[in-house]
């Protein structure tokens, strides 16, 4: 199974490349079972059993996501953006549109309104994954430790008073009606003007989004005496005036300096357990007095952590001098 989820992965990036590329779903298929060294067949009863749906549903709604970021980001006519993601006409791409949300191509267009898009597919939990045999030795990646000043911005949010972590986290949303994983984070792909956004047109992955914790008089007690609420969401500029989908908050940040904690990239079926303990030795050695500095403890102070394998593990800490 585990080798499965990880040939799933390998499916899901291979996806989004031939969507990038214009391949038809036909071509695609040929190329995932090439890729892999299986038939079609035998591919679409393996994505089917472990992602929990069809490999043609899951093709259909990502051309969907990609087609919305070019409705939302670029200038393009609505005919050309149907044939460009392998709608025969107009129609049916206005018709596949509105199916999935809810308003037709020309509407998003005219107003941007959040809307669930389809996400890529995380078979694997990183959040989850163990050493897998790999050597501590064997990685090179140092954490690099550096100041900055970020701008004032806002922070699009939901957040928790009472979860501990990432995993806690999502499981006290799942019970919240509309603040599940896979409806909040389809809802902030579709949000315009992410600050951590990758250009955002090509609806990628989680983009922009990330986890914080809020220095928060209702927030749990943490292990340094204060209390935080544990937040998930992306940050947007300072004067963004844009939707705001009703289960979420928008929260003024003001400007400030920060300390970053940040690892490169890395495999993150098996470093990542490694990787985050070496961030934990980095953030628990820290002199902060010789570095002439104080964690910030201010109510109303952010903690960012930003989790993406393929460029950075980062903890982002609030400082005063």
């Amino acid at each position: 199974m585990c080798v499965w989820q990880r040939n799933i992965q390998r499916m899901i990036d291979e996806i989004d490349a031939c969507i990038r590329h214009e391949d038809s779903e036909e071509a695609t298929l040929t190329r995932l079972a090439g890729k892999l060294g299986y038939s079609e067949s035998y591919v679409s009863r393996k994505f089917r059993s472990i992602s929990g749906m069809r490999l043609r549903e899951y093709l259909l709604g990502r051309r969907l996501a990609f087609a919305l970021g070019d409705l939302r980001e670029g200038n393009a006519g609505i005919l050309e953006i149907a044939l460009k993601y392998g709608y025969a006409s107009g129609e049916a791409f206005a018709r596949a549109f509105k199916e999935a949300y809810g308003v037709s191509p020309g509407e998003y267009r005219l107003n941007p309104v959040p809307v669930a898009l389809r996400t890529v597919l995380r078979p694997l939990d990183c959040y989850l994954l163990g050493a897998d045999k790999t050597d501590a030795q064997e990685m090179e990646s140092k954490v690099k430790t550096y100041f900055v000043t970020i701008p004032a911005h806002k922070f699009l949010h939901i957040r928790n008073y009472e979860s501990i972590g990432y995993w806690d986290f999502w499981q006290k949303q799942s019970r919240i009606p509309g603040q599940d994983q896979e409806t909040v984070c389809r809802l902030l792909d579709s949000i315009p003007q992410k600050l951590d956004d990758l250009g955002g047109a090509e609806a990628d992955s989680a983009s922009g989004q990330v986890m914080a914790f809020i220095n928060e008089p209702e927030g749990r007690i943490c292990s340094w005496g204060i209390p935080l609420a544990e937040a998930y969401g992306v940050r947007l500029p300072a004067g963004y005036a844009g939707p705001v989908p009703p289960q979420m908050r928008l929260m003024d940040v003001a400007e400030g300096t920060y300390l970053v904690f940040e690892h490169g990239p890395f495999d993150v079926e098996t470093e990542n357990s490694l990787v985050e303990a070496r961030m934990e030795r980095a953030m628990k050695a820290f002199d902060y007095a010789r570095a002439g500095y104080h964690l910030d403890l201010t109510p109303g102070r952010i903690f960012y952590f930003c989790h993406d394998s393929k460029r950075f593990w980062k903890y982002v800490r609030p400082v005063a001098r």
